[in-house]
């Protein structure tokens, strides 16, 4: 009796074992599929009439979800649903959120057609998706208690300093070389730093400024300084498989700087933000 349930037990383990490895080489077949194919995201969105975006839903002026209307609300959102407008008029923005952690992967998955989500071009993503011609310039600050004695980035570049900042951001490599004795604290989302520097788990959070100037927006007890260290441009990111895509994208993104619409959102978002040129951030 002994035997045959180990026999039993045995072959239960091996046949798990062959469905396991059976899904993965079916996940694998299928991602390659996928990959291989081109231009599969373009055509759904002119079928389908629907254009799904991977966006910030967690930080004021850029995109933030509205607790009244439920809606999502912020430069980046206004900017996909003029852009999917101009891409096929008949097409309707849909809006996914997304994270520094997420975005590239549910665009490589299929889940998202485009980021639009504060991302910064690099070599190294460059990699991995294409990018389109750049829609923002931002540069990268630091953010701290108003009764903190910080005053720039060398100020927190110390044995024992903190820097809160967001995993997968381009700032959270970038303060590295900014501030190399600190240690800096990587954190899932901008709401999880903002409590952690809030309740004193550190000295400072760093982000690109646009971001901090809306987190900060009703937070008197918060303040940025120093100014900014680096100089970055934000960019649409695509498949490599969707030329058509990106070159629809970036023909109407030509189409409203050339018409200045793009210019109006940008003075809606950032006209109003005490510190920072509206004009500078569209360059």
């Amino acid at each position: 009796m002994k035997s045959n349930t180990k026999k039993l037990f045995t072959w239960g383990a091996v046949v798990l074992v062959a469905l396991g490895a059976w899904a993965a080489v079916n996940q694998l077949s299928a991602n390659k599929a996928r990959a291989s194919q081109k231009n599969v995201a373009y055509d759904r969105v002119m079928e389908s009439d629907v254009m799904t975006w991977g966006i910030k839903g967690d930080t004021k002026l850029i995109g933030v979800m509205d607790i009244a209307s439920g809606e999502y609300q912020g430069f980046e959102v206004d900017l996909a649903k003029e852009l999917t407008k101009r891409i096929n008029p008949n097409a309707k923005a849909e809006l996914t959120q997304v994270t520094a952690g997420t975005r590239v992967p549910m665009l490589l998955n299929g889940n998202i057609d485009t980021i639009i989500a504060t991302m910064t071009i690099t070599d190294e993503r460059k990699k991995v998706v294409n990018f389109s011609d750049h829609y923002f310039k931002a540069g990268q600050s630091i953010m701290v208690p108003d009764n903190s004695k910080i005053k720039s980035v060398e100020d927190v570049n110390y044995k024992g300093a903190k820097i809160l900042a967001v995993t997968g951001t381009n700032s959270a490599e970038n303060i590295k070389e900014f501030a190399p004795k600190a240690q800096v604290v990587g954190l899932p989302d901008y709401a999880t730093a903002m409590t952690a520097l809030e309740s004193g788990q550190g000295d400072a959070i760093t982000s690109d400024n646009t971001i901090l100037f809306g987190l900060g927006a009703d937070k008197p007890n918060l303040k940025i300084v120093g100014g900014a260290f680096t100089s970055e441009e934000y960019a649409m990111a695509f498949s490599k498989n969707e030329p058509k895509l990106e070159a629809a994208t970036n023909k109407a993104l030509a189409e409203m700087r050339a018409d200045g619409s793009y210019d109006k959102l940008a003075e809606k978002w950032f006209g109003e933000v005490r510190g920072l040129d509206w004009k500078e951030v569209t360059k």
